[in-house]
């Protein structure tokens, strides 16, 4: 098993025009190898710091923070950062699949998931060849741009709903249909601006019921912090789509603003939302989001310090993240990072605030899209070589479930 404890980098570099996921200096398509450690200007090996300041304030220089007072400790062997999970092993549930995107569960523990550039829903059990259940009509693919999120109704057994994510030729949108009928489509969400990079995509429900979507600002960075444009925002919606009586905007789908390109979702256990965030060129993000919260972009990147704006609580280099799919299991954030080829494990205390991030799989399989918890606990994660930015292996794209140990909570429902 290879663990990478995330080092703290302290200089903080010039934003560079026109990074998408392929963000500038990174090497050409394929999988890159580890980036270096950094180092401090004595030219000695940066180390994981913390800063212990109070809760609302934010580090500049950190990558995380444990509770005030506290001193920071990596994490021992196996705890908790792996949360329990056996990362040597995986079963392999699919191969053969193109650029899956969207990921999630059925009642029975089958995954539906979302192949980007084809346009297409698969379902995936282990043990038995993909089956295609869906084509999602009006897709259209290109750079970053298809079908993408993908989230199973929380009342599936009465409704029998999925609901998708994609770019048509003129919009973003969110469509649902039932299951034994995807022509009967219902549009949810529409006439989102569009564009080939920085759709977002990544739709989830929450734990209150209303379906969430990450949407990215489509290379217009001004549009994030313009209160009537839903790019560059999180947008929280009711089932039907209507928006919620309680949103922090009356009648606008707005629950967050100030983001480049969110693409993952993920609430712990006590109902906290993170986001993963990719960056321009300097820092990828998890931001802790709040009803309401500013994210800073395009004014800052990263930890900025600027009081109108909430600071990430956890950041990376690009080239040790580009982060995508996100999930929470055993009191763990596991985040899938693309060009980082890795899958990045970060302990969580009581209050939500992140310990020190472990990399797992570092450059065993390539880029990393989306990582879920299913049903009986497992970690199901797809790769993304086939995305047109990697270098496919035998066998790609895959699907990769990785069982829980002991000691893990007893499965949702």
């Amino acid at each position: 098993m290879r663990r990478r404890v995330v080092p703290v980098v302290v200089t903080v570099l010039a934003l560079l025009p026109g990074a998408t996921e392929a963000v500038a200096g990174e090497q050409p398509p394929g999988r890159p190898a580890a980036a270096p450690p950094p180092t401090t200007p004595n030219g000695q090996p940066a180390t994981a710091v913390w800063e212990a300041v109070p809760a609302i304030a934010q580090p500049t220089t950190t990558v995380a923070r444990p509770p005030a007072g506290q001193p920071a400790q990596p994490p021992a062997v196996g705890q908790p950062a792996t949360a329990g999970y056996d990362f040597t092993r995986p079963q392999v549930v699919a191969t053969g699949l193109a650029a899956p995107w969207g990921l999630d569960f059925l009642p029975d523990g089958s995954a539906l998931v979302a192949q980007r550039d084809l346009g297409t829903v698969l379902r995936i059990r282990p043990g038995r060849p993909p089956r295609q259940v869906a084509r999602i009509a009006g897709v259209i693919a290109g750079g970053e741009a298809g079908l993408l999120g993908l989230a199973v109704s929380p009342t599936f057994r009465r409704d029998r709903l999925v609901y998708v994510c994609f770019t048509t030729a003129a919009d973003i949108r969110i469509v649902r249909f039932p299951l034994h009928a995807p022509h009967a489509s219902q549009v949810v969400l529409s006439g989102v601006p569009r564009a080939g990079f920085h759709a977002g995509g990544r739709i989830a429900f929450g734990p209150d019921g209303m379906l969430y979507a990450g949407i990215g600002d489509v290379g217009v960075p001004a549009a994030a912090q313009d209160p009537a444009s839903r790019n560059g925002k999180i947008l929280r919606i009711r089932p039907d789509g209507a928006v919620p009586a309680d949103n922090p905007l009356p009648g606008s789908p707005v629950y967050s603003s100030g983001h480049r390109n969110v693409q993952g979702l993920a609430w712990d256990a006590s109902g906290r939302l993170f986001a993963t965030e990719f960056g321009q060129s300097t820092w990828d993000e998890v931001n802790l989001i709040v009803p309401g919260g500013n994210y800073g972009w395009p004014v800052v990147e990263g930890p900025g310090g600027d009081p109108r704006f909430r600071d990430p609580v956890l950041v990376w280099r690009p080239a040790e993240a580009s982060p995508s799919g996100a999930t929470v299991a055993a009191g763990t954030l596991f985040v899938a990072a693309l060009r980082g080829t890795r899958l990045w494990a970060v302990p969580l205390d009581a209050a939500g605030r992140p310990g020190t991030p472990v990399a797992e799989l570092l450059g065993r399989y390539g880029r990393l899209r989306t990582v879920e918890r299913a049903p009986d606990g497992s970690l199901w994660v797809a790769t993304s070589n086939r995305d047109s930015r990697g270098t496919p292996a035998p066998g790609d794209d895959r699907i990769l479930r990785f069982t829980a140990g002991a000691g893990q909570p007893p499965p949702r429902r």
